[in-house]
């Protein structure tokens, strides 16, 4: 203010000086007048610099200038800075949000308040079946025409989500969505989409082995149980109580070798895949299959020829006793599900690649088709009959599945119905060696 004042009065000495130096007295009012009519137009020049400047809105070009005019530009062009600069963090922040939601693994739509799509992510054009260019301002309950999500829509109560199917569902492979709506802004709400279909088949799996589970042991203890009333109740010979003490012994163990499969599986899910510091011999493997397949076929009165060839000379790494589970389970199935004088044969063959394949086939009735992609799933039988009078708890497969992946080898299964099946489990060339 002080420098403004200074430079009026300096602008009115010098027209005051300059006029009494031309014309005397009257020269130095007409110049006092000049002096004064000078600086107004010099300060209006800048401050119309200044304005035209701020008009643009511009951070560049602004006007360089002392005194007030000056300071305020400086002042307008630091607030353009950091306007400018917080405009571009904003915009830094909203690209990376953007870019969060479109590789989110959640499908998000965005609907204005009639429920038209205003924006809409990968993930949902996939999930939904959507054109982000095609289906833009489309209503989504036209798109999405689904009964159970359009009476979720409608209905105005978002607390929960809802699950559907997918539009691009079949019945081979069913995929299943789980929506929630979320209202936001004035009116607008945010669609989310989640894919369920391994959650819902977990779910579903969790249910049939609960149920399989209950199944197999109520089955046995109802047989228990009635044979302890018969023994409590009813005067019985002794070679009647030995008979049934028998039936019991064999229910009871029936169910002990349910929870033994059921530990093994649980316990094969839960630890760590195992090293390669244990080694086996295969050899020694496959004479513990030979004994415990003559006495399996001598629990089942079935007698049968059971040939194994003798191994090579290798060794096997991995866990020893996952090992001789595996290749018992593929042995006892055999036995069982092969008629009296029929022929199982255990034998270890040389693979592509270095491997090599332990190879278990039977002469038994063969498994169709249809039956061989599920054959490995917990307790499913292809004649659930047949399998209980053989003893099977129908866990044997399972378990040979989860040894075979925990070590990287394959299961392969060759079946022909009427002529007998072929199981071999190839182990990889990373865990075998020759014996020393």
């Amino acid at each position: 203010m002080t420098a403004r004042i200074l430079l009026f009065v300096l602008a009115l000495l010098a027209g005051l000086v300059a006029g009494a130096l031309v014309q005397g007295e009257r020269g130095a009012v007409v110049g006092i007048a000049a002096g004064a009519a000078l600086w107004f137009t010099v300060d209006t020049f800048r401050a119309a610099r200044v304005l035209r400047w701020l008009r643009t809105s511009q951070l560049r070009g602004a006007p360089h200038h002392g005194g007030w005019w000056g300071e305020a530009a400086d002042r307008a062009r630091r607030a353009l800075a950091a306007r400018e600069q917080q405009a571009q963090d904003a915009g830094r922040r909203l690209d990376a949000f953007l870019d969060a939601i479109r590789g989110s693994p959640n499908g998000v739509v965005l609907l204005d308040p009639q429920g038209r799509i205003e924006w809409c992510n990968q993930t949902a054009c996939v999930h939904l079946g959507l054109d982000p260019v095609r289906d833009l301002q489309q209503q989504i309950v036209h798109l999405l025409r689904d009964p159970g999500f359009a009476a979720y829509y409608h209905g105005g109560n978002y607390a929960q989500d809802v699950t559907v199917a997918a539009p691009a569902s079949t019945a081979s492979r069913p995929r299943q969505l789980s929506l929630h709506l979320h209202p936001y802004g004035e009116g607008r709400r945010l669609l989310l989409s989640r894919d369920v279909t391994a959650v819902e088949q977990a779910e579903a799996m969790r249910r049939d082995f609960v149920a399989n589970v209950s199944h197999e042991i109520r089955t046995p203890l109802t047989v228990l149980a009635g044979f302890v009333e018969t023994l409590q109740t009813l005067e019985l010979s002794r070679e009647e109580r030995s008979r049934y003490l028998a039936l019991m012994a064999q229910q009871s163990q029936r169910m002990q070798t349910l929870v033994s499969d059921l530990l093994t599986l649980s316990r094969l899910e839960g630890s760590p895949p195992p090293g390669e510091g244990e080694w086996t011999p295969l050899a020694t493997l496959l004479s513990q299959c030979e004994e415990d397949a003559l006495a399996l076929a001598a629990s089942l009165g079935k007698p049968m020829d059971i040939v194994v060839v003798p191994a090579p000379e290798l060794a096997v790494s991995g866990a020893g006793a996952e090992w001789q589970s595996a290749f018992s389970n593929l042995v006892g199935n055999a036995v069982r599900y092969t008629p009296a004088r029929g022929t199982v044969e255990v034998q270890v063959t040389p693979v592509d690649g270095g491997r090599a394949a332990v190879s278990v086939r039977d002469t038994g009735p063969g498994i169709a088709p249809e039956h061989l992609p599920r054959i490995t799933e917990r307790f499913y039988r292809v004649d659930r009959s047949r399998s209980r009078e053989t003893g099977g708890t129908g866990l044997g497969l399972a378990i040979v599945k989860h040894v075979v992946q925990r070590h990287g080898a394959e299961l392969r299964m060759e079946s022909t119905p009427g002529q007998g099946s072929t199981f071999s489990i190839v182990l990889p060339a990373t865990r075998l060696r020759p014996l020393a």
